[in-house]
């Protein structure tokens, strides 16, 4: 795991982040366990309490759990319930806005998939 971290989000929610989209690009798969918080605070220098706060997000969404005493692993159907919930906020946030610069921009689908596929 690499990261680059930016000023202008919260270190705990970019790692969140990171975790959910290694969750949906099957990097890790449901049943697997995260590296604990101790190796993660040493392999990006970060304090443990802010790796705490980003597992404890991800429990919280149910999408890993607590095993006491052997750690933090992916829960089964958290990718699937992952991939519902970025759909949808995708085409409610994000999809807009683009739709829109598509339209100012004057490109059509065709010039998109094209460009797509060069």
């Amino acid at each position: 795991m690499s990261m680059n971290w930016n000023e202008s989000t919260p270190i705990y929610r970019q790692l969140r982040d990171h975790i959910k989209a290694m969750i949906l690009d099957e990097a890790l798969k449901e049943g697997d366990a995260l590296p604990s918080v101790r190796q993660v605070s040493a392999d990006f220098q970060l304090n443990p309490i802010t790796v705490s706060k980003a597992y404890q997000e991800l429990v919280d969404e149910s999408l890993v759990e607590k095993r006491r005493g052997l750690g933090m692993y992916v829960m089964g159907g958290a990718r699937a319930a992952l991939l519902g919930n970025e759909r949808e906020r995708f085409l409610k946030e994000e999809w807009p806005a683009l739709r829109d610069r598509l339209r100012r921009l004057g490109l059509s689908l065709d010039e998109l998939l094209n460009a797509a596929n060069n």
